[in-house]
């Protein structure tokens, strides 16, 4: 007898998709963007022109397709997702950190070799602060969203947006306090960072989720994909 669990087209698409984000966002990290007139609500607050490690987008689409996958299949679902992210997530850190120690080609451009071990390379300390913020603030996310369901709530694009900004909040505070608390101030880092992810999941992650929901539920009315 056949006892293989039965995984739906969605699900498998969107976990795949999940774990490709996982990977890719701590490289997109690397460059700092500035996004017009997000950039100036600093000035409100004193903090200067926001910008934002570019990594934020891979994370919003985390945010967005974990929530889709919770609204789909269910929160306990979800959870198992996100727990399952830290395997490609650990396993790019190490990778990263092998590739590194090995001995470049002789042939290989200084300056591209500089350009490559200065965006890849990264203290212990934020190493630790993108895993452990990377798993309570999607599992935060997983679980807010689920809870306003249970609590009545359908419209799901305010369910979405709400889970993620108060997700991207615990993000960010538990990051930056692993990463950099005691090497300098952060106080404006993360008043910065904090106001542009908040923004950034108001406008982005509404539109996401429906996205996501909507393709998993074409994945699943396919035949013979």
């Amino acid at each position: 007898m056949d006892h293989r669990p039965n995984i739906t087209r969605s699900l498998f698409f969107l976990s795949i998709f999940y774990g490709g984000m996982v990977c890719i966002a701590g490289v997109l990290g690397n460059k700092q963007v500035s996004l017009g007139p997000i950039s100036q609500l600093g000035n409100l607050v004193g903090v200067g022109p926001l910008a934002v490690e570019a990594g934020i987008f891979a994370f919003l689409l985390l945010v967005s397709v974990s929530s889709a996958v919770a609204e789909l299949h269910g929160p306990d679902t979800a959870r198992r997702l996100v727990i399952f992210g830290f395997v490609p997530l650990v396993m790019s850190v190490l990778l990263s950190l092998v590739v590194l120690e090995l001995p470049p080609s002789p042939s290989m451009e200084p300056d591209r070799l500089h350009a490559f071990e200065m965006m890849m390379s990264g203290t212990p300390r934020i190493w630790l602060g993108g895993i452990v913020a990377y798993g309570i603030s999607q599992i935060l996310n997983v679980t807010i969203f689920s809870a306003l369901r249970q609590g009545g709530g359908r419209l799901l694009w305010l369910r979405a947006a709400i889970a993620s900004v108060l997700s991207q909040i615990a993000d960010t505070l538990i990051f930056i306090s692993i990463a950099f608390y005691g090497v300098f101030p952060v106080g404006e880092l993360i008043v910065g960072q904090m106001l542009t992810k908040v923004v950034l999941s108001i406008v982005l992650v509404p539109p996401l989720i429906y996205f996501f929901v909507g393709l998993g539920r074409w994945f699943d009315r396919r035949r013979g994909l």
